[in-house]
């Protein structure tokens, strides 16, 4: 859980930055949402269906819907858009067992949702700045190589040909002024919309499919969306469906694989591991310990009767980024004496000096 953590809480964070509003929706929705949003008939292979008190419900297979509904509990002018809600939502798909692997595909998952309602002329400015924060999670904390890609009308699609004629040119037009290198997949669009596809690059060198930017005409007029504008008139939103992570569980199995366990010192389950070189410093072992966790740092120990060589190596085969010896030399001193994973130690370090460094590799997520 806490890498599960670690990651949705530094998105939600990214996003506060930039005004997103969290929301939290039902995962059982009636079947006449499911009606209105095109899903029963786009998408009910892979929906879980039951009924209360004779009436039809559906679990979420997608967040869209939820976020529509919370958009639609309120009037809203133009100078309310574009509002971003965001949301670590459930969903649910009725995958075949044969497809099933892991973290990587499963039945239940949890996407990070941003549903932006906007005016036509705000679309490309928020189009970009969400490809930008994509841009800053793969390329600057991950350091994922991507390439990206339009995905176009498929044969089953809802709506009118113009407005996804117009989506997609829209989209295009904000490829090319970026002058980012893409490539059309065409018919692999969501069926209410063309979308965006970022595809990251693993250690390993295979390719996964995460990131998305979907423009949407369709939903706003199923549901009968509405802003007014300066002139006091009825006009209707557009939709940016985004997520970064994608299902944040597939996206945990792609780090653990693209780290091989070795996880940045922020994203750490354990930061740092005090390791006692005999028993009788075992007492101001755990006084360090204390003062570290204190600090906020997430540390474990290790005080058994083993060699010390025997417990700086199980150390480093946990892929602990720090372990943190403790003798009669750093006891008298007062001072630690660290190990990093590229086994280089150094001695004499203040308590109040390990803490300030590690802070500040959390802070500039290395």
């Amino acid at each position: 859980m806490l890498v599960r953590n670690t990651l949705m809480e530094f998105l939600r964070k990214e996003r506060t930055k930039r005004n997103y509003k969290e929301i939290n929706t039902p995962i059982l929705l009636h079947n006449n949402v499911w009606e209105i949003s095109g899903h029963m008939q786009n998408f009910s292979h892979a929906m879980f269906f039951t009924k209360i008190d004779n009436a039809g419900f559906g679990l979420k297979p997608m967040n869209c819907p939820g976020a529509i509904i919370t958009y639609k509990t309120g009037m809203h002018s133009y100078k309310d858009l574009p509002l971003r809600l965001a949301e670590f939502g459930m969903v649910s798909r009725n995958e075949l067992s044969g497809v099933l692997a892991g973290l990587f595909r499963t039945r239940i998952f949890t996407q990070d949702d941003v549903h932006i309602f906007l005016t036509r002329e705000q679309i490309e400015q928020e189009v970009t700045q969400v490809m930008e924060l994509i841009d800053h999670f793969y390329s600057k904390v991950f350091g994922f190589d991507y390439h990206v890609e339009l995905s176009t009308r498929p044969e089953k699609f809802m709506g009118d040909v113009k407005d996804w004629n117009k989506a997609e040119a829209t989209l295009e037009q904000i490829l090319k002024k970026r002058k980012m290198k893409y490539k059309v997949n065409k018919g692999d669009g969501a069926f209410y919309g063309p979308k965006i596809d970022f595809h990251i690059k693993d250690s390993l060198g295979r390719t996964w499919q995460l990131a998305t930017v979907q423009l949407d005409f369709q939903m706003p007029e199923k549901f009968d969306l509405h802003y007014v504008d300066e002139k006091g008139q009825h006009q209707r939103p557009v939709i940016i469906h985004n997520v970064v992570y994608g299902s944040l569980e597939r996206f945990m199995g792609i780090l653990i694989e693209h780290y091989q366990g070795r996880f940045p010192l922020w994203l750490s389950p354990i930061q740092a591991r005090i390791v006692s070189f005999t028993d009788r410093n075992e007492k101001y072992a755990r006084q360090v310990e204390q003062e570290l966790m204190k600090a906020g740092l997430r540390v474990d120990s290790d005080f058994a009767s083993e060699t010390v060589d025997y417990k700086v190596r199980k150390a480093q085969q946990d892929k602990v980024p720090y372990t943190i010896v403790i003798g009669d030399k750093e006891e008298k001193a007062k001072t630690l004496a660290v190990r990093g994973r590229d086994g280089k130690v150094r001695f004499g370090v203040k308590l109040s000096d390990f803490v300030a460094q590690v802070r500040e590799e959390i802070e500039k997520k290395k």
